[in-house]
């Protein structure tokens, strides 16, 4: 499950392993995740709380993965 929390992160729901894949990097977290939206974190693409400093303001939704 993709859960986009109000004001706040998008989580990806997970028991398995996440793995960001920058050039030739790559960083690999176990679930869940939380994933920057508001742009001031200081460990993009993660989520480190910047958001609540910088005032983010956004609707809160979420995504059913299926298959």
């Amino acid at each position: 499950k993709v859960e986009i929390l109000k004001n706040g992160p998008i989580l990806i729901h997970t028991e398995g392993p996440v793995a960001f894949v920058s050039g030739a990097s790559t960083e690999q977290k176990n679930g869940p995740v939380a994933l920057c939206r508001c742009g001031q974190s200081a460990t993009k693409p993660f989520c480190d709380g910047a958001h609540r400093d910088a005032g983010f303001e956004a609707e809160a939704g979420q995504f059913e993965i299926t298959g």
